[in-house]
């Protein structure tokens, strides 16, 4: 089982990664100590009642540097908000980013969720799941090499093609990895049909609320005829140093930022078969990360 970190993007998440270079320097230090990945989630801003106003950097751009300055960690959105690129777009970058990092891309792709940002930047929020549903049948084609036409109730595209080519699978093997992240019905039906794979989150340990959920999906997957093994359940994970003290309001359910705990908690996902975990270090700095790789260490029980 992999095991990644969600990159601190703004103050709230680590102190000063409101700046590039700490940004840098923390997924410098995750990766030299073994992390499998790292990741970015897409939002523009974040207006909840009774919070502040809140937001942080902007996703495909951070994560582009990210591919600069590392060589070896897989690089993943958790999840691209397909509304706010159009998806010949996303395509495009997505091919880019590919390039720059190696072969080290996993497109994580969903429907967003916080109408507020939609709303102040321009972006419509209806029928979010039959856009989502279009976008992806661009973006997939494109990203396999295809050619791409569709005239659709909201996106439209006219011999649409990626020059130069995606590097996978046009020069490195394979393609770039689809995530979907989804509960709804029709979404998961989509993941059933689409993703390599498929991302619940967050959660501490395993429970009732993600048998549920991975219920729903084998009842997808068996309406389209398609078998399990084809597709890696992933899991979001929240690790808060203030679980330890029974945890804080935002953060229910969290693991403690203790080695053994994350270690038990990696021991019981990957029993239940999951493929990878995203882990969103609550903050997330230097002793977090470190506590998070020792217990990957213990997990793996390799030296790893």
């Amino acid at each position: 089982m992999k095991v990644g970190i969600v990159l601190p993007m703004n103050d709230a998440d680590s102190p000063g990664a409101g700046s590039w270079p700490r940004v840098r320097e923390l997924a410098r230090f995750a990766e030299a100590g073994g992390i499998d990945s790292l990741w970015v989630y897409d939002h523009f801003v974040f207006r909840m009642p009774g919070e502040a106003e809140d937001g942080i950097h902007e996703a495909w751009t951070l994560l582009t540097a990210v591919a600069a300055v590392t060589e070896r960690a897989e690089l993943g959105t958790i999840v691209l908000g397909t509304a706010f690129r159009p998806p010949a777009l996303t395509a495009k970058m997505a091919a880019t980013l590919d390039d720059v990092s190696n072969g080290r891309l996993i497109l994580g792709l969903g429907t967003g969720w916080h109408e507020p940002e939609y709303l102040a930047f321009g972006y419509p929020f209806d029928h979010r799941v039959g856009r989502f549903e279009e976008a992806i049948g661009i973006i997939l084609p494109l990203l396999r090499g295809e050619r791409v036409t569709v005239n659709g109730r909201w996106h439209q595209v006219d011999d649409a093609v990626l020059i130069p080519p995606p590097p996978r699978p046009s020069r490195l093997p394979g393609r770039v990895p689809i995530l979907i992240a989804g509960k709804g019905e029709r979404m998961l039906r989509l993941v059933a049909r689409h993703a390599d794979a498929w991302n619940a989150a967050w959660y501490g340990v395993p429970d009732e609320r993600f048998a549920a959920r991975r219920a729903d999906l084998q009842r997808a997957l068996d309406e389209e005829g398609r078998d399990a093994s084809m597709i890696t359940v992933t899991v979001g994970l929240t690790v808060d140093t203030q679980a330890a003290a029974g945890g804080r309001p935002g953060a229910p359910g969290a693991l403690p930022a203790e080695p053994d705990a994350i270690a038990r908690a990696l021991d019981a996902w990957r029993d239940l078969g999951v493929g990878h975990v995203q882990v969103d270090l609550r903050p997330a700095d230097e002793r977090t990360i470190g506590a998070l790789l020792e217990g990957r260490r213990r997990f793996r029980g390799d030296g790893a």
